[in-house]
């Protein structure tokens, strides 16, 4: 009997070689079926709609459709990063950059000691009273919290100029002072968010082995050394992965907050507008979906560079706490 070709052997050994894979999907196929709708859902929303990345290279216009549009290469980014430092890119990169970095870390380091505050009380009422309280602005619509600041704020009938003016004060028109809102925008943006982030700690803290404490106060610990020795170092994890999933969108603003606050008042551009409002304005007043798309494939590129730097220094510093 002849032996088989060499052809005939690769074949074979090609086939071999998925052999584990299929042997493990029968093994464990319940828990691949559960994953299915999973992978149905990130691949009918996340990836089939990569296509329309193509919108960023054409001059597009509805009678042409997407492939039917004239190919203009790179000319929605040259339009977009015109002028060097003078160019709209700059100013709302800067804007949306730094807005999202002190989102991130006041808000996560704010949540976090509160968190272990709230731990630390001993009455059981006020601790439930005060995760109620803090966790219900999460629920109010950033409608509502656009109508809360315009009332207070507002140059003739706000609470803010209507108390300035009763304590014979000059009013003061926030409007048109752009250097304020940045601090305006974070308070918002913190008390909204602050009790969904502080569940998240105490959840962690919860989760913490409570016999270390108890070891801890037998050796003669204070709460506040406990807090420094034990409890911030458990939660170091937790904050290092929170921190690093919230860089995945360093780029994306949050649009509700700075349009419901900001709308269209050009006044407060400079200090204001972020990548989101720009593509916004964009597709709803010039309806030019090329130069949306090139603005928007620029914010996804550059929050994609940004979680791999950082979690590559997450891994080289501390690789218990990277995400991959």
């Amino acid at each position: 009997m002849t032996a088989p070709s060499k052809p005939f052997r690769q074949r074979g050994a090609r086939s071999l070689h998925f052999l584990p894979f299929f042997r493990e999907i029968s093994k464990k196929k319940v828990l691949y079926l559960m994953i299915l709708p999973a992978i149905a859902f990130f691949m009918l929303f996340s990836y089939v709609p990569l296509v329309g990345i193509y919108y960023a290279f054409t001059n597009y216009n509805y009678a042409g459709g997407l492939f039917g549009s004239p190919f203009v290469g790179l000319a929605n980014f040259r339009y977009f990063f015109n002028g060097g430092f003078n160019s709209p890119v700059w100013m709302l990169t800067r804007n949306t950059v730094l807005y999202n970095l002190i989102f991130i870390f006041l808000g996560n380091i704010l949540q976090c000691g509160i968190a272990i505050i709230l731990t630390e009380i001993p009455g059981r009422i006020f601790k439930r009273f005060s995760q109620s309280a803090m966790l219900l602005p999460h629920f109010v619509s950033f409608v509502i919290v656009g109508t809360i600041a315009y009332n207070i704020f507002n140059y003739e009938f706000g609470s803010l100029n209507t108390l300035l003016k009763a304590m014979g004060m000059e009013p003061v028109n926030l409007y048109a002072t752009p250097q304020a809102w940045p601090f305006i925008l974070t308070f918002f943006n913190i008390w909204k968010g602050l009790g969904y982030g502080t569940v998240i700690y105490l959840s962690a803290i919860m989760g913490i082995d409570q016999e270390i404490y108890e070891a801890a106060r037998i050796d003669g610990c204070d709460i506040f050394k406990e807090v420094r020795y034990m409890t911030l170092p458990l939660l170091k994890p937790t904050f290092i992965m929170l921190v690093l999933f919230a860089l995945g969108g360093i780029m994306r603003g949050q649009f509700e907050l700075f349009y419901q606050l900001i709308g269209r008042n050009g006044q407060l551009f400079p200090y204001t507008d972020i990548i989101d409002t720009y593509i916004y304005r964009s597709l709803n007043i010039n309806f030019n979906i090329g130069l949306s798309t090139a603005a928007g494939l620029y914010q996804s590129i550059f929050g994609l560079i940004t979680v791999l730097v950082s979690n590559a220094i997450i891994r080289k510093t501390n690789p218990d706490s990277a995400l991959f």
